[in-house]
């Protein structure tokens, strides 16, 4: 695993913990998994724990399988999922792909 801080990985990612936090209150989630995408799994150590001393109340498990996006939601038994990674895509109103927002 990568050490860098919890600042250090945000200034390159957009990780969007308050919304996570705020997330796993609001649905009183106790067990959590957090699927992230290969580039975020070196960091995975350092977000789970900003997260559990965040939470305390709430147990963390973290998915080593693939991520493939939205679609790619593994079978466990856990009150949440919160994925990582995924970009909007920017597509113009002129394109020939449509996209939903």
């Amino acid at each position: 695993m990568i050490k860098k801080t919890i600042s250090e990985i945000q200034e390159k990612y957009d990780l969007e913990l308050d919304k996570i936090i705020r997330t796993i209150r609001k649905q009183k989630a106790e067990k959590v998994l957090i699927q992230l995408p290969d580039g975020l799994k070196p960091y995975s150590t350092t977000i789970i724990g900003y997260l559990e001393n965040k939470l305390s109340n709430v147990e963390f498990f973290l998915w080593l399988g693939s991520c493939f996006g939205a679609c790619d939601v593994p079978g466990v038994d856990v009150d949440l999922i919160i994925q990582f990674g995924h970009s909007n895509w920017n597509y113009d109103e002129n394109s020939e792909i449509k996209v939903v927002k």
